[in-house]
């Protein structure tokens, strides 16, 4: 073995298998990635949170419909100097006269009847839920896309590492046959240096595919919610589906896409507050009560002719019925209706422009999976042709037929074929990846 080959191969034993490397990685599947992602997604899980709230709302909807009941105690103290005159006598002059006053009840409010705006919180509060739920499955579907992507990626560069491996390993053979041939005086030295500059080319190229594999890595770390110096590597490879129809895809969209669904509930939202501002017309109906104890005590105070001390208690029920009836408040009644009229409007054209930004998408995502499968095909006949162009120019090459220039264009326009296959399958995935999750279809998938 040559001296530059030992010198390469230690190169690439040094770059591929670092100390620990390999006893460190972990073989990370498609699987893992996606169960790994729905725990830990930071977007996940504060979708979820928000959830909760509206799940909490909606578990105490009932109570809005009962009485409420309040329990106060007061102490009230008062020093004040008193005088009285009476006509012609004589005034009547007390000096430091004190009140301390105690007041303790339980009050209860009932409201019977406001318009019938209890049952329509009831409502709204049912439609906030639902849109927190569709916030959620929305949150989970564009992270479960991304991750898909994100791990794809890293097959991508992974992949063409491998790609840049071989020509590494063609490169190595040009060095050995140019050094055969300069010792055997067939070859001038100059072939040496431009077979080691191209070898060294290839080197450069591999470490800074290294850099962007890497890079995907902590990618795919931080949408999965862990340490991004995590080190794996992917087991599954870039299969793509090619059997999507746009009528299927179009017709799951319409009927289960969650943001579309959210504009929907934003509208029964909009009704609802409609529906409450109109509310506000009809009287309401309450039924109060208390029940009390007060106990007034003042030192000293005056009696006719009398100066002394006087102390009240009372201690009973008091109850009764109020009827609200709104007669004017400003035309505040109107403008808040003409409001609710022009934002339920609102949404109604929201959900129109939603509805037409995902079928644009849709055609334009699916135009791109069409032409995807369709450069697919070809990449992959290039490949082949390619491959077997540089085999032949190899062979060539070794026997003298084929100049090193014409050897590294066909080392060149093989590198760059496979790397162009992994690229269009990489797209193509990605599109199709895209076309499930406006379909709303990539969670259901993914998760059987």
């Amino acid at each position: 073995m040559s001296p530059f080959k030992a010198m390469a191969l230690l190169f690439l034993g040094a770059v591929l298998l670092l100390p620990g490397r390999l006893s460190a990685q972990e073989r990370l599947t498609l699987e893992q990635a996606i169960k790994i992602g729905l725990e830990n997604n930071y977007d996940i899980r504060i979708a979820s949170t928000e959830q909760e709230i509206a799940k909490n709302n909606l578990g105490y909807r009932n109570l809005a419909l009962l009485p409420t009941i309040d329990g106060r105690v007061a102490k009230d103290f008062s020093r004040n100097d008193i005088r009285n005159q009476f006509e012609n006598n004589e005034p009547r002059v007390v000096d430091n006269s004190t009140n301390n006053i105690t007041n303790a009840s339980v009050l209860l409010n009932w409201t019977l009847f406001d318009g019938g705006r209890m049952f329509i919180n009831y409502n709204r509060l049912k439609s906030l839920d639902r849109s927190g739920q569709l916030l959620t499955k929305a949150t989970i579907e564009n992270s479960l896309a991304d991750i898909l992507d994100a791990y794809f990626e890293v097959v991508r560069q992974s992949r063409k590492i491998s790609s840049i491996e071989d020509a590494i390993a063609i490169s190595q053979q040009r060095v050995d046959i140019t050094q055969e041939q300069y010792e055997v005086g067939v070859s001038a030295k100059v072939e040496i240096l431009r077979a080691r500059v191209d070898f060294n080319a290839d080197r450069s190229e591999l470490l800074r595919q290294q850099e962007l594999l890497q890079n995907a890595k902590i990618s795919l770390n931080q949408l999965l919610g862990r340490d991004p110096n995590i080190d794996f590597v992917t087991t599954d490879t870039i299969m793509v589906n090619t059997g999507l129809e746009p009528g299927n895809v179009g017709s799951n969209m319409m009927a289960g896409n969650p943001n579309l669904q959210r504009i929907q509930v934003n509208r029964d939202l909009a009704l609802y507050n409609l529906r409450s501002a109109r509310s506000l017309r009809l009287p309401s109906i309450g039924l109060t009560g208390s029940y009390g104890y007060n106990r007034a005590l003042q030192d000293p105070v005056i009696f006719g002719n009398t100066v002394g001390t006087n102390e009240s208690q009372r201690i009973g029920f008091n109850y009764g019925v109020a009827l609200t009836l709104p007669i004017f408040n400003g035309m505040d009644i109107n403008r808040q209706i003409q409001n609710s009229r022009i934002a339920l409007e609102s949404t109604t054209l929201a959900y129109s422009q939603e509805q037409n930004r995902l079928q644009s998408e849709l055609a334009r995502t699916y135009a791109r999976y069409v032409n995807r499968i369709q450069l697919l095909e070809l990449e992959e006949s290039n490949v082949l042709l390619a491959k077997q162009n540089a085999d032949i120019a190899m062979e060539r090459y070794r026997l003298g037929l084929l100049t090193a220039i014409e050897l590294r264009e066909a080392q060149r326009n093989q590198l760059v074929a496979e790397n162009r296959l992994i690229d269009i399958q990489y797209e193509a995935k990605a599109a199709e990846t895209e076309l499930k999750r406006l379909s709303s279809t990539l969670l259901q998938e993914n998760a059987e």
